[in-house]
């Protein structure tokens, strides 16, 4: 062999051998895998969009957020801001956007206030009680959601009496079919300083909470912090309240002619759906309370015993704090499961975001990319604003390495 072919030779085993080594170092095959799967999907969503931007060039569809501006000329049953049929389509979807912020907000409350009871009965030693709890869960987290929401709104909430026929309460509550009326604060002048007051109770009770919790770990003594918070945000609006010349008064809702006005109305679907989505929600607490405080050490309730703690005392300071850093995580994705079946609304006519927006709106304006895109951000963006919030407070619950 000529010396140039020897090393020409040598040069193509040696590069070889580099290209060899290249395909088969571990980091540069994940950022060539990463870079093609980023290009295929890239080309994907390109043929999507391209192809319906051109079919709807054929139709003669007009694509932007454009319409948003124009005039809705609907109503709309609910409305926690001021609307009417003169108002624009995007001032629908803040209205549907605040309805579901609503009923979500209100179905987490009561599902966190029931499943934690329920989930607690159901540890409970007296066997009634442990046995109806059990029963609970099984019944309702075992019938689907939209059947719930159907059961409260046509089998119960449909079978109340009309409104001359009202079931009342001292005069003040009223219940019927068309929903149920209670009394409407009326403001006056000299009322922001009752808010204020609350204002400054609810920073002057977290200071207590702190306060109280540097010193138990200080000095081992407890402080009575749940009665001081209820003094305080009770007390002071009230002190304020009677100070500016009680400058609240209530409008109660009365009967005239074949409806009742004034007050506020609460629309049966609003309380169908609330009653719905909390009470489903809550089964799943309950199991997942359940599951969280037996996971906690029975050393830990024996040492309390010994220490001569109460049950309930027991429940409250030793086994739930450690519990609840069981509890957070899949209690986090039980309320974001809340707000998405809040979506099942439209089955009942309650006017939410789904309903108002991606419903009525859709049809009238045809403008279906944006209003589902819209749609979707919202869900998306609640969930993950529910998920940080969820996720500060597992931060202070959890176990701190020392």
């Amino acid at each position: 062999m000529k010396p140039n072919e020897s090393e020409k030779a040598v040069n193509q085993s040696a590069s070889g051998s580099s290209l060899s080594h290249l395909i088969y170092n571990p980091r540069f095959r994940s950022i060539a895998f990463q870079l093609i799967t980023v290009a295929v999907l890239g080309y994907f969503f390109y043929i999507i969009i391209n192809n319906t931007i051109d079919n709807l060039n054929n139709r003669g569809i007009s694509t932007g957020f454009g319409f948003l501006d124009r005039q809705a000329g609907f109503g709309i049953s609910l409305a926690l801001i001021e609307y009417d049929e003169t108002y624009t389509f995007g001032r629908t979807f803040i209205v549907g956007l605040l309805n579901t912020v609503l009923v979500s907000f209100l179905g987490i409350i009561l599902a966190t206030i029931l499943g934690f009871t329920v989930g607690i009965a159901r540890l409970s030693s007296n066997w009634m009680v442990n046995r109806l709890a059990a029963v609970y869960i099984e019944i309702v987290r075992n019938v689907p959601p939209l059947l719930q929401i159907l059961f409260w709104y046509f089998a119960v909430l449909q079978a109340l009496p009309s409104a001359r026929q009202s079931l009342s309460l001292g005069e003040v509550l009223f219940l019927n079919i068309r929903g149920l009326y209670v009394p409407k604060p009326v403001f006056e002048s000299g009322s922001w300083l009752i808010g204020a007051a609350a204002i400054l109770a609810v920073v002057l009770s977290i200071g207590v909470y702190i306060w109280a919790k540097n010193r138990q770990k200080v000095t081992g003594l407890q402080t009575p912090v749940t009665r001081i918070v209820l003094g305080l945000c009770i007390g002071l609006p009230i002190v304020a309240y009677f100070i500016m010349g009680m400058p609240i008064s209530a409008d109660y809702p009365e009967l005239k002619g074949f409806n009742f006005k004034g007050g506020i109305t609460v629309l049966p679907e609003l309380f169908a759906l609330w009653l719905a989505l909390g009470i489903f929600t809550s089964a799943f607490i309950a199991e997942i309370v359940r599951s969280g405080i037996e996971a906690v050490s029975h050393g830990q309730t024996e040492a309390a015993t010994a220490l001569g703690l109460s049950q309930s005392k027991t429940l409250k300071l030793v086994v739930i704090p450690q519990a609840m850093r069981i509890i957070v995580p899949p209690l986090t994705s039980e309320y974001l499961n809340l707000t998405k079946n809040s979506s099942l609304a439209m089955a009942i006519g309650y006017p939410d975001l789904v309903s108002v927006f991606a419903g009525t709106t859709l049809n009238q304006t045809g403008q279906a990319i944006e209003i589902i895109f819209m749609t979707m951000g919202v869900y998306l963006g609640l969930s993950l604003l529910t998920s940080w919030l969820m996720n500060i407070y597992n931060r202070k619950v959890a176990l701190v390495e020392r």
